[in-house]
């Protein structure tokens, strides 16, 4: 892991080249002073990257390394994990984007593990064709969390608005026999401690949504927010975590209300991100809170329909990075606040003298 005064090593997964993954990667670092803030390494292909900077007119050069623990500070890293040509079809999947896809991904979190690289950014998979192609999770979520044997949690974020939600790429169908008062009660304990610890907020608030149209209306349209979420409300605020709630969804995201809280925790994907996206579309940073490394990503997905077109916005995903840095940051500084916190004095020696205390004189 980087020290404090080295320049944090930032990964970087290549996502489905067909889609537009290298296109706001060297967006992203097209700046010359960008190294002057962090050590990039790219998990792709110097072929596949030298034939699309020519596509989008991206003066951006690279060091070609074989492992991440050869990155120099100072330059654009890649390590070269496949020296052949490889077929473009800019547009749509194909077999050889989604293996490479896979393999970038993978090759990037052993260098994670392994503390070649400090953060993760992984740039936009297609989930379908990875499932095709033997890739057992619905989304880089459930890998990690395989990877790293630790549950996380989908965390949307800017400096302004946190959006996490309860349950992830599932059918709205399951929704309601996945949410339970333990799991609750469990991701708003990790979303109070990742506030603290990643986010520098010393007492959050956290804003919860009700599953139902009107939060249940008492009952009267669902049992979910009396039954359950109510109850893992109260029973965490009386412990101390300041969680409210369950807000009505239709009405919770006006900035008079949203703005009062630190998070919100939302019951399903499209409840959370539906809304957040539409507030923080341009700066969004999906962030997997919860886990022992820090993994963050844009808030978008592969847009097909624009790949090769020179049009992408790489705002995202340079948030994705700066965000990335900022944790890594925030995360290293409260890890040496409770190493170095002071300790407790034994006030009463052995002998049941107690030495804190001046000694009388007569």
């Amino acid at each position: 892991m980087s020290s404090k005064h080295q320049k944090v090593r930032i990964g970087i997964s290549v996502g489905d080249f067909n889609g537009i993954g290298p296109e706001i990667i060297m967006k992203s670092l097209n700046d010359k002073s960008i190294t002057d803030f962090f050590t990039p390494v790219i998990f792709g292909s110097g072929k596949l990257f030298t034939y699309q900077k020519n596509i989008f007119k991206l003066p951006v050069n690279f060091n070609y390394i074989t492992e991440a623990s050869q990155a120099q500070p100072g330059k654009l890293n890649m390590v070269n994990l496949w020296k052949d040509n490889v077929n473009v079809d800019l547009g749509k999947p194909t077999e050889e984007s989604t293996k490479m896809a896979i393999d970038s991904l993978e090759a990037a979190t052993e260098a994670l593990v392994k503390g070649d690289i400090d953060v993760l950014v992984t740039a936009p998979i297609n989930k379908d064709e990875m499932l095709k192609q033997g890739f057992k999770h619905a989304g880089h979520t459930g890998y990690l969390e395989e990877k790293f044997g630790k549950k996380g949690l989908m965390f949307l974020v800017t400096d302004d608005l946190k959006v996490a939600v309860s349950t992830h790429h599932i059918p709205i169908s399951e929704v309601a026999a996945n949410i339970s008062k333990e799991k609750i009660k469990k991701q708003i304990k990790l979303l109070n401690q990742c506030l603290i610890e990643d986010f520098q907020l010393q007492r959050p608030k956290i804003a919860v949504l009700g599953l139902n149209p009107h939060a249940g209306d008492g009952g009267a349209i669902g049992k979910e927010e009396t039954e359950i979420i109510e109850p893992a409300i109260k029973e965490l605020f009386d412990n101390g975590i300041m969680a409210f709630g369950p807000f009505p969804a239709d009405s919770f995201f006006q900035p008079n209300k949203y703005k009062n809280y630190d998070a919100v925790l939302a019951m399903y994907h499209d409840q959370g991100l539906a809304p957040f996206k539409t507030l923080a579309y341009e700066e969004g940073v999906n962030y997997t809170a919860g886990l022992p490394f820090i993994r963050t990503s844009p808030d978008h997905g592969v847009a097909y329909d624009i790949a090769g077109k020179n049009i992408a916005d790489e705002r995202s995903f340079s948030e994705a990075i700066f965000m990335g840095i900022k944790i890594f940051k925030n995360r290293s500084d409260y890890k040496d606040l409770m190493t170095n916190r002071l300790q407790p004095k034994k006030m009463v020696s052995e002998n049941g003298i107690d030495e804190d205390l001046p000694e009388e004189t007569e």
